[in-house]
């Protein structure tokens, strides 16, 4: 559901950019920028972890979809078109 995949990208997001905010902190701190870049990877795994799965939270909104039609009326209305014709070159 759309509500279900906002909520998912508002997660992803924050996680990121707070994982960012302390990697970068923390590396200038240490003076390490590898700490920088191993936090932000854990930010992200831990972000995909949350969002990827189709988890509960995500499935509160289903959509409504249209009934299914009969099969035989498909058939019926491909039996009454006409064959197109192909232009002469």
């Amino acid at each position: 559901d759309y509500k279900g995949q906002k909520l998912a990208e508002q997660i992803f997001q924050g996680i990121i950019l707070v994982s960012a905010i302390i990697g970068f902190i923390y590396g200038y701190i240490t003076e390490q920028f590898g700490w920088t870049v191993y936090i932000v990877m854990g930010g992200f795994a831990l972000s995909c972890l949350l969002t990827l799965p189709p988890w509960p939270m995500y499935r509160r909104n289903p959509l409504k979809w249209l009934p299914v039609q009969e099969s035989g009326t498909e058939e019926k209305k491909q039996a009454d078109r006409k064959p197109k014709r192909h232009a002469k070159s």
